[in-house]
């Protein structure tokens, strides 16, 4: 049986994870994907993982350590980003994985990169690397994807968007399916 675990970044209750007017929280839309995920998954006939919680901020620790002990195949995290404080230019969906990297990673990272810049049609800011928690102290294949800038207007206009929302799931559960079959025909 496949596992894959969600993680919708921050959570309900983290400080300062909005976009500048306060009308989008990330949490909101972080977890509004991760569901839609959850359901386009499970029609595929796979088992779906939260790491977040909607009543508590999780610490990164145990969502860390709940992937690991539950030997997940994918650890995939869902953000919202955001450049500064205040409204700004700054645009497009990036894909982080870890400096050390799997080959697994990078294969899931550039899938994952590449179907949403398709899904979506915003800039390409690629696929990067980061010492982020959720990368660093995983032991399977891990991501962590920006859907868009709460700091930019239009995207912000998007991120709050149902359609939006589903376009960004749709993508991230093909990429993910993508990345588990390639190669078993």
């Amino acid at each position: 049986m496949t596992i894959i675990m969600i993680d919708a970044g921050h959570g309900p209750n983290t400080p300062g994870k909005q976009s500048p007017d306060g009308v989008l929280r990330e949490f909101n839309f972080n977890n509004s994907v991760a569901e839609m995920i959850k359901r386009l998954l499970f029609e595929n006939e796979m088992t779906v993982i939260f790491a977040h919680e909607l009543g508590r901020d999780v610490p990164l620790v145990e969502r860390n350590a709940l992937a690991n002990k539950m030997n997940v195949d994918a650890f995939i995290s869902i953000h919202a980003n955001a450049y500064g404080p205040d409204w700004n230019g700054v645009s497009g969906i990036e894909t982080f994985l870890y400096p050390t990297a799997s080959k697994e990673s990078a294969a899931l990272a550039s899938l994952l990169q590449s179907s949403l810049i398709a899904a979506c049609n915003r800039t390409d800011r690629g696929v990067k690397k980061a010492d982020f928690a959720v990368l660093r102290d995983t032991k399977m294949p891990a991501v962590l994807i920006e859907c868009g800038f709460m700091t930019n207007r239009e995207e912000a206009t998007l991120l709050l968007k149902k359609d939006y929302r589903l376009q960004c799931a749709k993508a991230i559960a093909f990429a993910i399916s993508a990345w588990l079959y390639r190669g078993k025909k």
